[in-house]
């Protein structure tokens, strides 16, 4: 079997983020304007790891995006996640600042851009954030969204926004400093038995303990996992992240089963219909649905095995039995990459089926083979290609989801170098 030879399309990517960044998003994005923060994200980081942010914007343009993004941020800490719900700091009062309040993802992206586009964070309400912040989390150590009347928690409360809180207060407490130390911290011990009860018997990881895993909640599961560690001191790392330990395993063994050559193609997609082994696949006489135990074996199905074309293109699933999707390339490499097993996958494979499959002719990528492209599946594509050292992508630290340029200027801020 010969590869295909296929192409990462670098500058049709960066003019598909310049588009998004410069001009208005198509109509269908409408739906996500109050997630406008994630979608900025989206955006600046995609530029930031193609190389291009400081040459195709100037100073001015990035700071408006920081002067926006202070915009979004709550006199009590935090931030919105788009400026239609700002009362105005006249209008706002403690009766009514429930309706006009942060959100724990929103926090979490806004300081992340303000990383990227190389903010010192200075503006930042650091220390009302780290306060408002364990305000956030539930009983059982989960967080939820935002604060409603009353104080009272709301909002999901998945692995997702146990993954922001933990990130927040990562880029937020760094390696201390005399100034928070006073401050409550949130209860680290409830959080990591929260994210770890979340482990599934199969090895994945559900939104919440006795669900199903998925992908996207391991990789939040994991990432969550990864700030508290790394800010640990002297302490055992959870068993899901020490190798050996039979938690750890049976999830690396999860990982790597998504890796999947179905594509949920149909015959119309495939490049490889005219070949000889596409006319030899047949269609099902009957409905699986419509079988019985006494089923005439004349009559079941024909199910031809894979055929070289087919096993070209090996994507990546969230869940048992799905299709390969883009963004489960990203979810699955980058919780491998925190677990240090990211040589487990078929790497070629991957890299031929989104650079084959769903990369876009105008640049970005699709979900799914043949399908337009969007800012998450352009944004995660890209990144689970920079974990394969795909040439013209920076290199990302698999947690904060950033470049490392990002992260090192991160840590070169006050509250992680005096603590060093």
């Amino acid at each position: 079997m010969t590869d295909v030879a296929v192409t990462f399309t670098k500058e049709r990517h960066i003019k598909y983020f310049l588009r998004c960044l410069k001009t208005f998003l198509p109509s269908l994005y409408t739906s996500n304007d109050s997630n406008r923060m994630l979608l900025a994200f989206f955006t600046v980081a995609g530029l930031d790891l193609l190389g291009v942010l400081q040459s195709k914007t100037t100073l001015e343009e990035r700071q408006g995006y920081i002067e926006w993004i202070y915009h979004c941020q709550v006199p009590t800490g935090g931030f919105r996640a788009f400026t239609g719900t700002d009362f105005g700091a006249e209008n706002r009062t403690p009766e009514n600042e429930a309706w006009d309040p942060a959100n724990v993802p929103s926090t979490f992206f806004a300081l992340e851009l303000l990383l990227i586009l190389g903010d010192d964070l200075s503006r930042v309400k650091r220390i009302e954030c780290l306060q408002w912040l364990p305000q956030m989390q539930r009983s059982n150590g989960s967080f939820g969204e935002v604060l409603g009347p009353g104080g009272k928690i709301e909002g999901g409360g998945d692995l997702r926004f146990c993954c922001f809180a933990a990130g927040t207060r990562y880029i937020l407490r760094g390696n201390g400093g005399k100034d928070v130390d006073d401050i409550k911290d949130i209860n680290v011990d409830k959080l990591a038995a929260f994210v770890q009860a979340c482990q599934a018997y199969d090895g994945g990881m559900g939104e919440a303990p006795f669900c199903e895993a998925h992908s996207g909640h391991t990789y939040c599961a994991m990432g969550a996992l990864s700030f508290l560690n790394r800010m640990a001191k002297n302490q055992q790392p959870p068993s899901v992240l020490s190798p050996g330990a039979r938690e750890f395993e049976s999830l690396v063994c999860w990982l790597v089963s998504r890796q999947t050559a179905e594509l949920g193609e149909t015959e119309e997609d495939s490049d490889d219909e005219s070949s000889p082994e596409a006319d030899e696949v047949q269609r099902l006489p009957k409905a699986a649905e419509e079988l019985g135990s006494n089923e005439d074996p004349d009559n079941l199905p024909v199910i031809r095995p894979p055929t070289g074309a087919s096993l070209r293109y090996a994507g990546f699933n969230g869940r048992c039995n799905k299709y390969a999707d883009t963004c489960y390339s990203f979810w699955n490499l980058a919780t491998l990459d925190m677990m240090d097993r990211l040589d487990l996958v078929d790497a070629t494979r991957n890299r031929q089926y989104l650079l084959g499959k769903t990369q876009h002719i105008i640049g970005g990528f699709g979900k799914g083979a043949g399908e337009p492209p969007d800012l998450l599946h352009s944004y995660f594509g890209m990144v689970a290609l920079a974990f394969q050292g795909e040439e013209g992508l920076s290199s990302v630290d698999p947690a904060l989801c950033i470049s490392h340029r990002a992260v090192q200027h991160l840590q070169s801020l006050p509250w992680w170098t005096e603590g060093a």
